[in-house]
């Protein structure tokens, strides 16, 4: 099996479904030898922030000198993005060859597996085979029904920031939402979570009390701003000192205070990982798309926030690192994101949209979008790809502006593409 036969397997349309619950990963993983039973884990969910706080957390573990496995979705550039060991994607050649391995497993199931399910449990048996130390495992959607939900009781089981997302499966409240990703929460284990208010924070002690686990909260408390700017963050927490972050805006502390804390939840359990490790580990993540700077002439960041909270921290982002700069917005969505909640605080801040429609069949059509965002009084130019959207996006703003791009992650990576060609 090549890797293209391996990916247009995993992709194919037999492998589509929604159906809820764990059996179907759990039997396939009993056919393939449990994997997931030889790793341990830090479990991420989570409905903003969780890909920053694995990345984060992988980070320093990966300073401390762990072989470190990190699973996340969706990917921005290339499928094998989605599982990573010390930093490296999962080569053409052990893609092709666990794929080929698990197949026969997955087509003798009589319940065939989703295709999240099936990409799953081919990470666990990557990370088996790579003989990672552990593996930092972000949830897809949820927590209790979600397949990485098989693992046994985690190192730590972390819950970030919750939202309004997915609620046609998770609820349309915050506390169902949180209820949904407690699942994550297992006997004899730590939870640790981002601050909330406190119906949402009452869910999580509830579910530690039901099943005997400890709760630990992130301390927002300590966090001081000492600087920042395009490069990246200066601040204290948690008796740390002028820590370094290249993730910008102030949502990123907040996730980093839960990676501090999930540091000390693994020094207890006998992870080595020392002040200086965290210091590296923080200093040198990585997390592209997330109003991230891809050029200054003109100024080029791109996010990939589509809902509510997500744009809350853009326009608070807007505000604290781009104030006084109309700015040109290069934007595109799927048609079924709320984008009708996307552009109320950003519009007062563009000079000019351009719009562009995302790689995604879900997608809305960049004409489509333009003749919504006209409400807005501003101009709006209308581009038939996303490499001429970034062209249209740099002309407009001149070599003195700022092209801001957000909507949606599935343009981020040929935005990422068109810019650094350009």
């Amino acid at each position: 099996m090549t890797v293209q036969e391996a990916l247009t397997y995993i992709h194919s349309v037999c492998w589509k479904g929604s159906i809820p619950g764990l059996a179907r990963t759990q039997e396939l993983l009993e056919r393939i030898g449990n994997p997931q039973k030889q790793l341990r884990f830090v479990h991420v969910a989570g409905t903003n922030g969780k890909g920053s706080t694995a990345a984060m957390t992988a980070s320093i573990l990966e300073q401390a000198g762990y072989r470190t496995g990190l699973y996340t979705s969706p990917y921005i550039h290339r499928f094998h993005e989605r599982m990573q060991v010390d930093g490296q994607c999962i080569s053409d050649g052990e893609l092709a060859e666990i794929t080929e391995f698990v197949r026969p497993h997955a087509e003798a199931m009589a319940d065939h597996p989703t295709e999240f399910e099936l990409v799953s449990c081919i990470a666990f048996e990557f990370f088996r085979r790579r003989r990672c130390d552990i593996v930092v495992l972000e949830v897809g959607m949820g927590g209790e029904l979600d397949s990485t939900n098989v693992i046994d009781t985690p190192e730590a089981a972390v819950i970030t920031n919750i939202g309004l997302d997915h609620t046609e499966y998770l609820g349309d409240t915050l506390e169902k939402i949180a209820a949904a990703k407690a699942g994550i929460i297992k006997a004899g284990g730590t939870a640790v979570i981002y601050r909330e208010k406190p119906s949402v924070e009452a869910v999580f002690e509830d579910r530690c009390r039901q099943v005997g686990a400890r709760l630990v909260k992130a301390d927002f408390e300590s966090l001081r701003l000492r600087s920042h700017g395009l490069e990246g963050q200066v601040f204290d927490a948690a008796g740390y000192e002028a820590l370094r972050l290249p993730l910008l805006g102030d949502h990123q502390l907040k996730n980093a205070a839960v990676v501090l804390a999930v540091v000390g939840v693994l020094r207890e359990r006998g992870w080595r990982i020392s002040d200086d490790c965290v210091r590296q580990g923080l200093a040198q993540v990585r997390w592209p798309g997330r109003f991230e700077l891809l050029r200054r002439a003109p100024l080029f960041l791109v996010d990939g926030g589509h809902n509510p909270q997500c744009i809350e921290a853009l326009t608070q982002n807007i505000h604290d690192y781009l104030e006084g700069r109309p700015l040109t917005v290069l934007t595109g969505v799927l048609a079924d994101k709320d984008y009708h909640a996307m552009y109320g605080s950003v519009a007062p801040y563009v000079r000019q949209f351009v719009t562009v429609t995302p790689d995604s069949p879900r997608a809305l059509s960049a004409g489509e979008l333009k003749a919504y965002l006209e409400q807005y009084g501003k101009p709006v130019t209308a581009c038939e790809t996303i490499a001429g959207g970034v062209a249209e996006a740099i002309r407009e703003a001149g070599p003195d502006g700022v092209v801001l791009a957000y909507g949606s992650l599935y343009m981020v990576g040929a935005i990422r593409d068109a810019v650094h060609a350009s």
